[in-house]
């Protein structure tokens, strides 16, 4: 066996109490995909929010659409943010691809503030889709179909992406634990090696999976 593949193997290990190795590109590619699905959707939104086409796309919902994307509740969001939540929802979700895409299999030891960020991006974005869909049955009184199919993105990407943020954030207790170093914490949080981060990574590798 090659030494390439040997590394490669070694970097993409399943992680206790997963099966599966949550930052393997088989759990993150999907993500990324999905996000873009998400992002071209919003950006369809986006553009009927700033006025550039005369209706939203909805098979479903017909004019409800538009009203929710025009409706006093949005351009309160919009007097707000300063943007539109359409807008919004783009950046996220593009900032949701950027971010699955970037690092290696085991980013999750050797990357954890990039997985903490990527989770950052992707949990809260998850429960503002649940809020912004609350509101639409209860304030607004309308159905946004494209919408609704955003918002059900959103959660999938927070189900696909808790496993990776876990294991980071299960990895740095490990190494506070042991340790109670504010220096090395700092060291593991930015990916920096040494012998006592390799071994905190190596304990939760060698946990059993329930």
């Amino acid at each position: 066996m090659s030494r390439n593949r040997i590394a490669a193997q070694e970097l993409d290990r399943a992680v206790p109490p997963y099966h599966h190795n949550p930052s393997a590109w088989s759990q993150r590619v999907p993500i990324c995909l999905l996000a873009f699905v998400a992002a071209l959707i919003s950006s369809h939104l986006s553009l009927y929010q700033w006025g550039f086409i005369e209706n939203a796309w909805d098979p479903v919902f017909a004019g409800g659409s538009n009203r929710v994307l025009k409706s006093d509740t949005a351009k309160s969001m919009y007097g707000l943010l300063g943007i539109h939540d359409a807008a919004l929802g783009v950046l996220a979700y593009l900032g949701d691809a950027i971010l699955g895409f970037a690092g290696s299999t085991r980013r999750w030891q050797y990357r954890p503030w990039l997985v903490i960020l990527f989770g950052v991006d992707v949990i809260p974005l998850g429960i503002v889709s649940v809020v912004l869909v609350l509101c639409q049955a209860f304030i607004v009184g309308d159905w946004c179909f494209l919408c609704l199919v955003t918002a059900a993105i959103s959660l999938v990407l927070v189900y696909w992406a808790w496993d990776e943020v876990r294991v980071s954030l299960a990895y740095l207790k490990i190494v506070w634990t042991q340790h109670r170093s504010v220096r090395l914490m700092w060291d593991a949080f930015w990916g920096i090696r040494c012998e006592e981060l390799d071994r905190a990574g190596e304990q939760l590798l060698s946990r059993e999976v329930s």
